[in-house]
């Protein structure tokens, strides 16, 4: 089961392809800021898209939704809780100074626990709250796409709109670090690393600090 990670914008977002060789299908998860590039690999490959997949609704992990929704007709995937940060992300683009297109609604609203198909894949979500009130985490075999609640080395910030300390500590803690140490952690940013790499490794989870936090 390989997952492509293409390193886009100039936020450098990862954005993940999620393919099942056998049948195809494909899930793309946090289209960024210049992600429509991946559409001629997508159809060059024969890919069929089945999902876009949103860990959260910052601006740079659903700012590709619009693009690939008119083009795939692929169904939007994201936490209800996650929705009031969808409508705004036009006023999350002023404060870039950008325009974008709104993102349509999305057509599955995810729950903690709900397992996804992909061909011959099941992708389970997982409710990791704390960077952003609808946050998930995708886990599929064995890699855990994070979003930007870990990263090698750091956790997600807490000083956004929606964002809590508390969340997102119980988060990484009872659902993330519970995981397999061998499990590949796959951030919104930045490189791999893994479950266990991190529990020895990452001093905010060793710590109760909340500074210099990533994305």
């Amino acid at each position: 089961m390989p997952i492509y990670r293409h390193l886009l914008g100039p936020m450098d977002n990862n954005t993940y392809l999620i393919v099942d060789e056998v049948t195809g299908e494909a899930a793309l998860v946090d289209p960024s800021f210049d992600s429509e590039q991946l559409l001629p690999e997508i159809e060059q490959l024969g890919y069929s898209l089945r999902y876009i997949l949103n860990t959260h609704a910052h601006l740079d992990h659903v700012v590709g939704n619009a693009f690939f929704a008119a083009w795939t007709g692929a169904p939007i995937a994201l936490h209800k809780d996650d929705l009031g940060l969808l409508h705004a992300v036009p006023e999350q683009a002023k404060a870039f100074q950008v325009e974008v297109e709104p993102s349509p609604e999305p057509e599955i609203l995810l729950e903690d626990g709900q397992e996804l198909p992909l061909g011959e894949l099941s992708i389970k979500v997982l409710h990791t709250p704390g960077h952003a009130p609808g946050h998930v985490t995708f886990l599929v075999e064995d890699a855990a796409l994070v979003g930007d609640c870990l990263f090698q080395g750091s956790i997600g910030r807490v000083d956004l709109p929606g964002g809590s300390a508390e969340q997102l500590m119980a988060s990484l803690h009872n659902r993330l670090l519970t995981l397999p140490d061998e499990t590949r952690v796959l951030p919104g940013h930045g490189e791999p690393t893994t479950i266990g790499a991190e529990k020895r490794h990452n001093p905010f989870l060793r710590s109760s600090g909340h500074v210099e936090h990533e994305r």
